[in-house]
């Protein structure tokens, strides 16, 4: 019994920490079968999704340093969004009130939605992590990551160095991670790998129903390149650096005191 009883422990703590990420995605899925009365379809996706973040708030379910750091990648999402559609990798083809050069504003949630899910998972399954790098070698390393994701439509594609690299500069990096009283472990590197493939699938289903549309898909909807598994897995190594980073911050802060 007590193994099933840590899996549904585990289970749940998921569960909960997904809760952004699927009103992000059931907003997506319902909007695009049901028509939205009165207003454009991706003015009321932001609506709801900011109803729901304070919703979050005012419930206890996240708390104000968990809101500063979605804020944070929704900044970072958003400006990501506005290069990529000016080059056309990607485009929301739908019209709004709500969009900036081409790019909807909620958009930005998408990416935010990966850090909800890491502050809420670290919080709730009690997590740490040994041989972490220390800001230097991550920082550098996450700034490169981002930057490569707007340099590779001018200069060659690095992502494979930088995934060398990410193996390099983490392969002693593990996540600690609690279920009730047994204390658990994982590489840093799997878990980007695995958290990188069901956002991958999180958005396969987005463009099944026209969140956004990769040139392949104006004509029908085809699967999204497996490709792309290696781009949300470095963008997720870039989540778990400043989210790690903040969390080193504010335990130095708690233990000052």
């Amino acid at each position: 019994m007590k193994p099933i009883k840590q899996l549904l422990h585990f289970v749940y703590h998921q569960a909960m920490s997904c809760i952004f990420p699927v009103a992000i995605f059931g907003t997506l899925a319902l909007s695009g079968i049901v028509e939205v009365p009165f207003m454009y379809r991706y003015d009321a996706i932001l609506l709801i999704l900011l109803g729901v973040q304070v919703l979050m708030y005012l419930s206890g379910l996240e708390t104000r340093d968990e809101i500063k750091v979605i804020c944070v990648f929704h900044v970072i999402g958003l400006l990501l969004e506005l290069y990529k559609v000016r080059m056309g990798s990607w485009s929301y083809p739908e019209p709004g009130f709500t969009k900036l050069l081409g790019v909807p504003l909620y958009s930005g949630f998408m990416y935010a939605s990966v850090a909800s899910f890491m502050c809420q998972v670290w919080r709730r399954l009690r997590m740490d992590m040994t041989g972490w790098p220390g800001l230097p070698a991550a920082g550098l390393l996450g700034g490169a990551i981002y930057l490569n994701f707007f340099a590779h439509h001018f200069i060659p594609d690095f992502r494979w160095w930088l995934t060398a690299l990410v193996l390099i500069v983490f392969w002693r990096t593990w996540i600690i991670y609690r279920v009730l009283t047994v204390t658990y472990r994982m590489p840093l590197t799997l878990a980007f790998l695995i958290v990188g493939f069901f956002i991958w699938l999180a958005e396969n289903i987005a463009t099944f129903f026209n969140a956004w549309k990769y040139p392949d898909q104006h004509l029908e909807w085809k699967l999204v390149s497996v490709s792309k598994i290696s781009s949300w897995f470095l963008l997720v190594i870039i989540s778990v650096i400043i989210v790690a980073q903040l969390k080193h911050v504010k335990a130095g802060r708690k233990t000052a005191r």
